[in-house]
């Protein structure tokens, strides 16, 4: 309310989907929403009137909500009702969500700019414009409508790129029990076991820690399957002497961990293989030790990809000066994507990475990203049979600090040795 100076902001939360027929999938609330109000029901509604200092007109909160119904919760489980949202919440106000259409408008009149999500969904859209169509029609009354309409993301993404130390606390959790479903992933591979073995593997650990669900669509890629970057079939025959990428994460109390693992099915890397793995981690180590305060958002990237070209050059899979590689783009051969993004309450989370100016933006205290460089060797003319379909990504939950850069989900082995003796436990 502070950064929205004047006006009135209008924040739902996400609808519940249907799975099929009368069957829904499991409720997610909007992220949004949850980050302003740990309000996890649906049917839900914020409003923040940020008030006049000069008119001596203080900010409120208000909340419409699901009706407190005795009778429904039988059916659905428990539902706090507005009552109790105040007092639990920390809402000024609560109203039933029945009342919403009713009040609305009455909240906008006479409030010169307007917060909105405009043009992330099209049925809010359509509600709101007809709460401001019943404004405007009060026009010969005096009463006005706002005129000014302002995406309320832009003000909430830039509060969540910074996370609290409360924020951190849940991240470190996260990662904690996403760290120990890798190992126990690890440590449960052999040879003829499905993809899906394994992801149940980590779902049971997810779960036994308090995790309430997979952070995204979890990848259990073996061998070839790994050289697709967003593989999600999970469902083929685990082979020795193929590696297994594992990219999987948890949501903890609306917070996701996510974390990537490449490891032998066998337990022991051949020889092509650690290779490859030792050239991808090294870029990994170069990028995290790039991630700190006197860093720009591309800054670690840069360093991973410089790291990675050489290796190409060196493997005799490209041709030509590291320079010449880089401007050429020949290296998207095998490393198409980019090493990190923010993570949060999204995988992907809030915030730009790039000021208004154009430029990179600087790394702050209280960040968190990604890192997580990877290669990819499809079958090729100009890569040794030896090198073939294999895939490796190494992925770390990271931290900006003050001084450098916290690795919060260090706990799941990544070197060769490590996984090597987890994996003979």
């Amino acid at each position: 309310m502070q950064l929205m100076q004047t006006g009135i902001a209008i924040i739902p939360t996400a609808p519940e989907a249907i799975r099929n027929r009368d069957s829904h999938y499991p409720y997610r609330f909007d992220s949004y929403f949850y980050y302003l109000t740990g309000f996890k029901e649906p049917e839900s509604v914020l409003i923040l009137l940020a008030g006049d200092a000069d008119k001596g007109i203080a900010p409120k909160s208000i909340i419409f909500c699901r009706d407190k119904d005795v009778e429904r919760e039988i059916w659905d489980g428990f539902r706090f009702g507005p009552a109790v949202a105040v007092t639990e919440f920390g809402f000024d106000e609560a109203y039933s969500i029945a009342q919403l259409d009713e009040m609305l408008p009455k909240l906008l009149a006479n409030q010169v700019k307007l917060f909105y999500s405009l043009g992330a969904d099209a049925a809010w859209d359509a509600r709101v414009t007809g709460w401001l169509n019943q404004v405007k029609a009060l026009a010969r009354s005096g009463v006005s409508a706002p005129d000014d309409i302002a995406d309320v993301r832009k003000l909430l993404d830039e509060m969540r790129l910074l996370k609290s130390p409360a924020e951190q606390g849940l991240m470190r959790r996260s990662a904690i029990i996403a760290a120990g479903a890798h190992k126990r992933a690890m440590q449960k591979v052999r040879a003829g076991k499905m993809e899906y073995e394994i992801e149940a593997e980590f779902l049971h650990e997810f779960y036994r820690f308090g995790a309430q669900a997979p952070a995204y669509t979890s990848i259990v890629a073996g061998g070839a399957n790994a050289c697709t970057l967003h593989y999600n079939a999970n469902n083929a025959v685990l082979k020795d002497g193929d590696l297994l990428l594992i990219d999987a994460g948890c949501e903890l109390d609306g917070y996701a961990s996510d974390i990537t693992r490449t490891f032998p099915v066998s337990g022991k890397f051949s020889a092509a293989q650690k290779d490859v793995y030792e050239l991808v981690l090294a870029a990994q180590t170069a990028a995290i030790a790039k991630v700190s305060p006197a860093s720009h958002w591309n800054t670690p990237h840069e360093a991973a990809l410089d790291v990675l070209v050489q290796g190409f050059i060196d493997f005799g899979w490209c041709k030509g000066s590291k320079d010449a590689v880089l401007e050429s783009g020949a290296y998207r051969q095998f490393y198409m994507h980019r090493t990190g993004h923010w993570l949060g309450l999204d995988v992907h989370d809030a915030g730009e990475y790039k000021d208004k100016a154009g430029n990179w933006r600087m790394l702050e205290p209280g960040m968190m990203l990604t890192v997580e460089p990877g290669c990819y060797i499809r079958p090729a003319e100009n890569v040794p049979e030896h090198f073939w379909n294999i895939g490796i990504r190494i992925e770390d939950d990271v931290l900006v600090t003050a001084d450098g850069c916290d690795v919060i989900t260090i706990d799941a082995p990544k070197t060769v040795a490590d996984i090597e003796s987890v994996m003979a436990q």
